[in-house]
């Protein structure tokens, strides 16, 4: 591989510039690729042109990669089934009549059992960030307004409940984007370096348990505090200047008319993807384990050797035909619109898809650079790799924060991260989890999140207020976590 020396640097720099000026990641990651491709065929605009093009295309060369997008496209058709059935409005009634039965037994208490299980409804829908902001945000929004909770605590809820799910249960888009970037910076096993990699990804398990401690102690800090004490005394759910975002669906699809909500048409679906991955897993990788001493030992063995990308996509397929044959044979869809809601399903989450694919295209043009090489080369004179895990949190933080988005952070950091992992020696699970765990806390602090704008649109909270009241909650965690990127750095290292 050619050295590029100081030029591999940069098509990332340029794509994270264009990405803070125009907060436009797709047109930023597009250029990045265009960039790479001009440097490497020595300027012509032409050939660099087409390159990129090709480039591009050849992502789908990749079988992992192929599947990694098919999932991501798919799981919008699971999603719209789930919703257009009535499965969420069903599972969210159940969780009313338990609303309702703390609230018989002890007045006070329903505030603190109604946030919990907001909380549990947003850690439950991991499935994808969307709704699972949206759905606590519309679903909660009348029962929090009736106990006088603020919307602003609703919105923090939601938005604080929906991404640190998504990327600890990874059994999800998120998990297989993870390992499609892991996977074209040449490592093996990819969704055992992942699952390890949770153990050591501190900022969204310490954002979930910061909510719980908040909810159960009833003890707020900051401008959450002063809005606690608003709705209290005086029964106001936002402040008087607010401007409230307001959103009245889920999805673009309202739910069918006429048809009874049933939890178990939401449950039993999500439930089978869950279950499918650890089983397609153990059937993928059955084959390249060997010498097991017992069927248990050979089926744990063959997890760590499954492929992700193949157990992700047979996982959300299985789910979608379960799905077919439950609202068939219950009378809530014909065939011909169960087809249509696939094909819109899976249009709704095409932004996703192309993100993907951008994603996987700039990952391949900095290998072809050397991008990663350099930047780790040049860092080993000056860089100790006990504060690798910390720098590359703080990194990946601001590069969130200043873009609003999570996935472009990964896609820009992981290319970087972890060849300066291998070159400095540094345990590479700390510093994937000190990626992941940046571009989760950056993007809770922006106010341009995609995520962040829609748990305040569904909990019609004014948007700069959800974001003011939620950021010393997420500066607390993100301090935590530097922290403890700085002790373990020196302990593991």
């Amino acid at each position: 591989m050619e050295n590029y020396g100081l030029l591999s640097i940069l098509p990332p720099v340029i794509a994270i510039i264009l990405a803070l000026k125009t907060k436009q990641v797709y047109i930023a990651l597009l250029f990045g690729i265009w960039f790479s491709w001009l440097i490497i065929n020595d300027w012509n605009f032409l050939t660099g042109t087409l390159a990129a093009i090709e480039g591009m295309v050849n992502v789908f060369k990749s079988e992992g990669n192929t599947r990694t997008i098919m999932f991501s496209a798919l799981v919008g058709a699971l999603l719209l089934f789930i919703q257009y059935s009535r499965g969420v409005e069903g599972f969210i009634n159940q969780l009313n009549k338990v609303i309702l039965y703390f609230e018989n037994k002890q007045k006070g208490y329903s505030r603190v059992i109604v946030q919990i299980l907001a909380l549990v409804t947003g850690l439950l829908l991991f499935v994808e960030t969307s709704i699972s902001s949206l759905t606590v945000g519309t679903l909660y929004r009348p029962v929090f307004d009736k106990l006088k909770i603020p919307r602003e605590k609703l919105a923090y809820i939601a938005d604080s409940s929906s991404a640190p799910s998504s990327i600890l249960i990874p059994f999800n888009a998120w998990g297989a984007f993870i390992m499609g970037l892991i996977v074209t910076q040449g490592l093996e096993n990819p969704f055992g370096l992942m699952l390890s990699s949770i153990a050591y990804n501190f900022y969204p398990i310490l954002a979930i348990l910061i909510v719980v401690i908040v909810i159960l102690t009833k003890k707020d800090i900051g401008p959450m505090a002063k809005a606690e004490k608003r709705t209290r005394e005086t029964g106001k759910l936002l402040n008087d200047n607010s401007k409230p975002m307001l959103s009245s669906e889920v999805t673009s699809l309202p739910p069918k008319e006429g048809i009874e909500a049933k939890a178990y048409n939401m449950i039993v679906p999500l439930a089978t993807m869950v279950f499918m991955m650890p089983i397609n897993l153990i059937y993928t990788g059955w084959d390249a384990v060997e010498n097991s001493t017992s069927f248990f030992d050979h089926a744990f063995n063959a997890i760590s050797n499954g492929s992700g990308s193949s157990s992700v996509l047979y996982a959300v397929l299985t789910a979608i035909l379960i799905a077919m044959v439950m609202y068939r044979s219950q009378k809530i869809m014909k065939t011909k619109e169960m087809i249509d809601l696939v094909l819109k399903g899976i249009s709704e989450l095409m932004p996703l898809a192309l993100l993907m694919l951008l994603a996987f295209a700039i990952g391949d043009a900095c290998n072809q650079l050397g991008t990663g090489d350099f930047v780790a080369n040049w860092s080993r004179e000056w860089l100790s790799p006990q504060f690798l895990p910390a720098v590359i949190f703080i990194i990946s933080s601001f590069i969130a924060f200043s873009t609003g988005t999570s996935w472009g952070t990964f896609a820009i950091m992981m290319a970087i991260a972890i060849p300066m992992a291998e070159v400095h020696d540094a345990e590479i699970t700390l510093v994937i989890a000190a990626t992941l765990g940046g571009g989760i806390f950056g993007d809770h602090c922006s106010p341009i999140s995609d995520t962040s704008i829609i748990s305040s649109m569904a909990s019609a909270s004014d948007h700069i207020d959800h974001v003011n009241t939620q950021l010393p909650y997420a500066l607390i965690g993100g301090v935590i976590t530097t922290v403890l990127y700085l002790i373990l750095g020196f302990v593991l290292n």
